[in-house]
């Protein structure tokens, strides 16, 4: 209580002090220091409205600064748009200058001027700029820069593109949309383009000089090609994802329709070039990818356009084996790689035509390997089968024929044959009836063609045996039609082999289901010895009868003995060897 009285006492000693009785003025210290600063005079005038509280007038100045400006914009939106730059003389483009000048430095804004259109240009079609390709023209070109460069093919060549560049730079990216076409397009219809529209005469003339240069040079300009090509995808596919990298990318000013076109004429003319370069691409990730792969395919088309040979080797050996090699690979490259295998069977006597050229410089055009991949697509187990399957079996029976033609006991068909038969025991211990069922028809083709694979069928007996009585079964139930294609001796010596292990492992074995297995392969073992006794017993009694009716003709026939037919003589001694 005595702290609150002497503060009460303190505050009322302070107020009677104080003239203002402790109000204070509200007072701005930098308008204070503006009017200190200003003219006495003026300062003095208008001392008596500053004492009646005219605090406000500057609020007031300012709104009247705004409202001249927007009056001043209003005005000069109302003017008529002035004089284009060029129009007038010099001085009125300083004029101009300045007035823009003003307009950055805080003046009356000015309407901005109208930009002038360009005019469009003629779209042309590829049709159109190829028509207009004058062969005459072309002729004179080609014979220019090969006396120019008559010791430099590859510029000779670049030259050679150079000049379908010129033909087609008219063609914008839109009339030759070439990424969305081969997305959207069968392989069918891309296969063709763009020479579908080069005049006979200009293509003629092209692939004739182009037949001239050496292998190097035309596999260094197949591969300079393609990369073009490969660049400017590139940068579309960059481009749709939205990726920064895509502007920073160099784009080639080269007509994209100049370089397929090129590429198309060197790969039809000189298909056996990408061959050439195979080793070069084949495991080079700069031509591999789902995105790639409709331009490989294009580039594979072309060839087999000059060649359904080489195309068939190019396709078997190289694209079927990277995409389809698994029976999960992408729907897609699938497709896209079954369209062109159909495309290239579906050429007139191309079945002829393949099954001649089976065997290329010593190389089968469908190797081992990669018919193990197409048996296996188109035999898949029952819950494996996918739309394509069907489409396998479409094309299989020519593939098939394709890769097991050629002359029996050549070098490439025991080749084939002695790395065929592993693949073969390989799909008869899967349990896969169908694919059982094709593998033991090859593996007897096999048989046929090489006798060393009887050793390979009793190397493997032990370890599969499932595969081993698939056979021995269909040997003893098809003999008739399978062992006159048979070597006996061969035939005879294999089967007493896997008899003497079969009962060596029935000794061994406490394994039901592999006991049952060892039981039906020696019984079968013991039927196929008994034919193969029963027709040695035929051959001997056909010998005697042979040497006996021999005798008999020796006196029986006149002097002449040529007349005789002694070919049918042989043909009846030796149908005693299908008994």
């Amino acid at each position: 209580m005595e702290e609150t009285s002497l503060v009460d006492s303190l505050a009322a000693t302070s107020a009677a002090s104080d003239p203002n009785q402790g109000w204070q003025k509200v007072t701005y210290p930098k308008r204070h220091r503006k009017q200190s600063n200003a003219d006495p005079s003026t300062s003095a005038h208008h001392s008596a409205k500053d004492a009646a509280g005219n605090v406000f007038a500057g609020v007031e100045q300012k709104a009247n600064e705004r409202h001249r400006a927007i009056q001043s914009m209003k005005a000069a939106s109302a003017q008529p748009p002035p004089v284009p730059r060029g129009a007038g003389s010099d001085d009125d483009d300083d004029d101009d200058d300045d007035a823009t000048r003003g307009q950055e430095n805080g003046g009356d804004a000015a309407v901005k001027k109208p930009k002038q259109k360009k005019p469009k240009k003629p779209k042309v079609t590829v049709a159109e700029a190829a028509a207009a390709v004058d062969v005459n023209h072309l002729e004179s070109y080609i014979a220019e820069i090969s006396g120019s460069y008559e010791d430099r093919q590859d510029i000779q060549l670049m030259r050679f593109a150079d000049y379908f560049g010129r033909a087609f730079a008219s063609v914008s990216a839109s009339q030759f949309p070439w990424v969305k076409i081969f997305k959207e397009s069968p392989v069918a219809k891309t296969i063709d383009m763009p020479l579908n529209h080069i005049p006979e005469p200009v293509y003629k003339t092209a692939t004739d000089w182009v037949a001239q240069k050496s292998p190097e040079a035309l596999g260094d300009f197949v591969i300079w090609s393609m990369d073009i090509i490969l660049a400017d995808l590139a940068s579309h596919v960059a481009a749709a994802k939205g990726s920064k990298k895509a502007a920073s990318q160099p784009t080639s000013t080269r007509s994209q329709v100049a370089m397929f076109a090129v590429l198309a004429m060197t790969l039809r003319r000189k298909p056996e070039t990408l061959i050439a370069i195979l080793p070069k691409i084949r495991d080079n990730p700069k031509y591999q990818g789902q995105e790639r792969l409709p331009f490989v395919i294009w580039v594979i088309g072309q060839a087999s356009l000059g060649d359904l040979v080489v195309g068939t080797y190019l396709w078997a050996r190289y694209l079927f084996p990277i995409v389809c090699g698994k029976l999960s690979g992408n729907p897609q490259s699938r497709d896209l790689v079954l369209q062109l295998i159909e495309r290239i069977l579906s050429s007139p006597k191309a079945k002829s035509i393949l099954s001649n050229g089976a065997v290329r410089k010593g190389e089968r055009l469908v190797p081992p390997s990669s018919f193990d991949l197409l048996m296996r697509a188109t035999f898949p187990p029952p819950p494996s089968r996918v739309k394509a399957t069907e489409r396998y079996g479409t094309v299989y029976p020519i593939l098939k024929e394709v890769a097991l033609t050629g002359t029996p006991g050549s070098k490439t068909t025991k080749q084939a044959s002695h790395q065929l038969l592993p693949c073969c025991v390989k799909a008869m211990q899967e349990n896969n009836p169908e694919l059982s069922k094709e593998a033991s028809d090859v593996f007897f083709w096999c048989l046929s063609q090489n006798t060393e694979c009887y050793k390979q069928w009793g190397e493997h007996h032990m370890g599969n045996l499932e595969a081993s009585v698939v056979v021995l079964r269909k040997l003893v139930s098809e003999w008739k039609e399978l062992s006159p294609k048979l070597s006996p001796d061969a035939l005879r010596e294999t089967v007493a082999s896997i008899k003497t292990m079969t009962e060596e492992a029935l000794a061994e074995t406490t394994d039901p289901a592999k006991h049952a297995l060892l039981k039906e392969a020696d019984k079968l073992c013991k039927g196929i010895l008994g034919k193969l006794s029963r027709g040695f017993s035929c051959l001997k009694g056909g010998v005697v009868v042979f040497l006996l009716a021999s005798v008999v003709a020796g006196f029986v026939l006149p002097s002449n003995v040529d007349l005789y037919d002694w070919e049918k003589l042989r043909a009846m001694f030796t149908s005693f060897q299908s008994y």
